[in-house]
């Protein structure tokens, strides 16, 4: 089964008096369409001859689907319907948010940041060039030479 590492565990929000805020099954299930890069029309095949893309755009409209549903739409984007129902957009920015370092302007995390300068590589491709450029005018004068040293012989 195809999990997307962002949401192998799903991130459900608390509001401030410690009760879960509802989350928007229709919009998780487009959301996870959309990352997936699949269409209602083709989500729609998948579930069978009684969908319609009219009627994935019906389901993604509601806050919450019912779990016989939800499970086929879960195995057709082969992702856990655990994730489908508690997945927080807004959680996972806080928590992208509160796992970045804004003092050092890098990520607290194992990431690598790489930075490319286009001046850089231009250059860096024209002295390729240029090496190429004077092996080939090596090689021209030794064949030169050796075409020589044979009319010579003859």
């Amino acid at each position: 089964m195809l999990i997307l590492p962002f949401i192998s565990t799903y991130i459900c929000v608390m509001t401030s008096n410690g009760m879960a805020e509802k989350v928007h099954h229709g919009r998780n299930v487009k959301r996870f369409r959309e990352m997936l890069g699949i269409k209602q029309e083709a989500l729609a095949y998948e579930l069978g001859d009684d969908w319609t893309q009219k009627r994935i755009s019906l389901l993604e409209q509601k806050e919450e689907i019912e779990t016989d549903i939800l499970e086929k739409v879960a195995k057709v984007l082969k992702v856990p319907a655990e994730a489908i129902k508690n997945f927080d957009e807004q959680a996972a920015i806080n928590v992208i948010q509160n796992n970045y370092d804004t003092s050092t302007n890098n990520y607290s995390g194992s990431f690598n940041q790489y930075h490319f300068n286009p001046i850089d590589k231009i250059v860096e491709l024209y002295d390729e060039k240029i090496e190429l450029y004077e092996r080939m005018l090596k090689d021209k004068n030794a064949m030169i030479e050796k075409l020589e040293g044979l009319l010579k012989i003859k």
